[in-house]
């Protein structure tokens, strides 16, 4: 958690992200005697204040009241405001705030006792796979399907940082195929790249870790990106998806560009004065700027062709220049 257990921290990340444009800020609810035993281990021993990774969930957790202080704070800034649940409590403690949705962190597919308490709700679920096989994942799937309510799953891979190699933007499509459900992308490498290549592939929700910058203590800081990041990844996303809702159509393009294919592309001229009656050859032909004339596609098609009147260098050759084949073929 990257507030540390610091409430004015946490508030603090609530306008930096905003700022930043994003649309949701999400925190994780952690109740260490609901979701813990004492004997929990650290995975990594990141904290020099924690003797057990129960300590630290101790230690940072915040009250009911504090996080109705956070909850409101996110809507005044016009952000949703979200909160993984690590337990039932910490689910019933948040649904009276009015979060959105459920986030289901990746080690918690499986707890159908978690997910069953999320469904009560009726809320949309976002699914996490980070930790999971195809297997754990269509169960859960399954189970929120089942209950009729919306369901959403993220390509996770749970490596702090993750390398590209592990990203898994593969399984994106992968898990649209398989759910016909919303997907996105929970990423944790630490950059923009990931999130932004998520987004030209159609994904509907993007999650990334944020620290105020990369001097900060916390166990996820490698893995985050920094509040200028976040503001170019966003700016970034919201440019790809209006790419990717605008198609373009080449044709209509051609007729809008115009006036500048006017200007930028080539008309056929004649290199040199040449006198009427002229039987045009390649060589008394060039291709040159404005478009406003016969296009230079189309000089192969005029060798041959007779000149109705003379015409002087570098004029651009009209087709009321030229002798019309028809008129030549009656002559004959």
């Amino acid at each position: 958690m990257a507030h540390d257990g610091s409430l004015g921290l946490a508030h603090a990340f609530i306008d930096a992200i905003a700022a930043a444009g994003a649309d949701a800020v999400k925190f994780q609810t952690h109740i260490a005697a609901a979701e813990s035993t004492p004997s929990e281990p650290f995975r990594v021993k990141f904290s020099k204040q924690d003797e057990r990774r129960y300590d630290y969930w101790q230690r940072t957790e915040f009250t009911a009241d504090q996080w109705r202080g956070l909850a409101e704070h996110c809507e005044s800034k016009d952000v949703a405001f979200l909160s993984s649940p690590f337990s039932v409590e910490a689910v019933d403690l948040l649904d009276p705030l009015g979060v959105p949705a459920w986030k289901v962190g990746s080690g918690e597919v499986g707890n159908v006792q978690l997910l069953d308490r999320m469904i009560q709700t009726r809320k949309p679920v976002i699914l996490s796979s980070g930790m999971s096989g195809l297997l754990e994942l269509d169960a859960a799937v399954d189970r929120v399907k089942a209950a009729g309510v919306s369901v959403a799953v993220m390509q996770c891979t749970t490596a702090y940082p993750c390398p590209p190699e592990r990203v898994g933007l593969n399984m994106i499509p992968a898990l649209r195929a398989r759910y016909s459900v919303p997907v996105g992308l929970s990423d944790h490498s630490g950059t923009i790249y990931a999130g932004l290549a998520a987004a030209t592939i159609g994904i509907k929700v993007l999650e990334i870790h944020v620290t105020m910058n990369r001097a900060m203590f916390g166990p996820d800081v490698r893995a985050s990106v920094t509040l200028d990041e976040l503001r170019q990844l966003v700016d970034g996303v919201r440019f790809i998806e209006t790419m990717n809702a605008s198609p373009v159509d080449k044709d209509g393009f051609a007729k809008e560009m115009q006036p500048l294919r006017d200007i930028f592309t080539r008309s056929v001229v004649a290199r040199a004065d040449l006198p009427e009656g002229t039987v045009l050859r390649e060589d008394h032909l060039a291709s040159k700027k404005p478009g406003t004339g016969i296009p230079g596609a189309k000089l192969p098609d005029l060798v041959g062709r007779r000149l109705r009147r003379a015409v002087a260098a570098d004029q651009l050759l009209r087709e009321d220049d030229l002798v019309d084949p028809r008129e030549e073929s009656q002559a004959g």
